[in-house]
């Protein structure tokens, strides 16, 4: 009855050293496979989150970074569902100067993105208001604008002036693509000239300023439009701020260039999150409408009447 019930056997330790090397192999042939994608880390605060939770979120972690946004992920939050129809799909650059390498990566981005090139436009509605929009991807050449590009914005604004319709931008650029050279500064100059014909027929631009927004497109179209709204964070501005400290000497404010600093300073008029969106894009078309067709109205009641009455009634 004194034995001691607690002592180990002398073989035990052995026993189970010897298994766990054959035990540890089968452990590394048998490791699961964890799908490539289904988490995504926040390069803000570190988190890693379900991808499918991150989508469900319109892309926005919980700290409030916002992840950047496909084209056409962006098009299905904003407009009605199955209203939108593309134009110039297949529009591309002709590659101008004959810039080395500039053929042979323009072949393999549009095979990685599935893009023809940074930006897609269309015709679509907006709680059953009809709209012109155009959303830049910044997975393309970083947004970049080019020839294409500068085209098929011209084209937009040509067929919402005829159809007299409004234009909804998002912008999403590095600036102009610096592979096209001069031709890609003249659009510049191109698509604010088709803006302001725009304008001139009474018509509405609204422009969404996204992360980030600079160089030739902040120069041009992304700042001229009559309602100006940016998502919250964003960088926009032209120079860079590296850049500009380096120029002057000094050291900027901080947030400088975010769009937070370009609200209170006068530059955009709201600053809108992702969920609201298309309800504040919403009441804004509504409110044009309205206006238009006050315009309208009013017009008809100040026209002067034709000769022919006018002759008529002296008769």
């Amino acid at each position: 009855m004194s034995r001691n019930l607690f002592k180990t056997k002398k073989y035990a330790t052995s026993k189970v050293y010897r298994s766990r090397p054959s035990e540890l192999k089968g452990t590394e042939e048998e490791k699961p496979i964890v799908p490539q994608g289904i988490m995504t880390k926040c390069p803000n605060c570190g988190s890693v989150i379900y991808t499918k939770l991150l989508m469900k979120n319109r892309k926005i972690c919980e700290c409030g970074y916002y992840f950047k946004i496909s084209a056409y992920e962006r098009l299905a939050m904003i407009l009605d569902e199955d209203s939108f129809i593309e134009t110039d799909h297949q529009l591309t650059t002709r590659d101008p100067l004959n810039f080395p390498g500039y053929a042979d990566k323009l072949v393999k981005t549009q095979t990685e993105t599935g893009l023809i090139d940074g930006l897609v436009t269309g015709k679509g509605t907006i709680f059953g208001m009809p709209t012109y929009i155009g959303v830049m991807d910044a997975s393309f050449f970083m947004g970049s604008m080019g020839t294409a590009i500068g085209e098929k914005l011209t084209r937009m604004f040509e067929k919402a002036t005829d159809e007299r319709l409004p234009v909804i931008i998002y912008t999403a650029s590095g600036g102009a693509r610096m592979q096209e050279g001069i031709f890609s500064l003249m659009q510049m100059a191109k698509v604010s000239a088709a803006a302001a014909k725009h304008s001139d027929a009474g018509l509405l631009y609204i422009t969404v300023l996204t992360n980030p927004t600079t160089g030739g497109v902040t120069a041009s179209f992304a700042m001229l439009g009559d309602i100006i709204l940016a998502e919250p964070g964003a960088l926009i501005g032209f120079a860079g701020p590296r850049v500009i400290e380096q120029t002057i000497g000094q050291k900027l404010p901080e947030g400088f260039q975010r769009s937070e600093f370009l609200l209170e300073h006068g530059f955009v008029d709201k600053i809108v999150t992702r969920d609201k969106q298309k309800d504040t894009l919403g009441l804004l078309l509504k409110l044009h409408n309205k206006e238009a067709k006050q315009l309208s109205s009013a017009s008809l009641m100040t026209e002067p009447k034709p000769d022919s009455e006018d002759n008529a009634d002296e008769d």
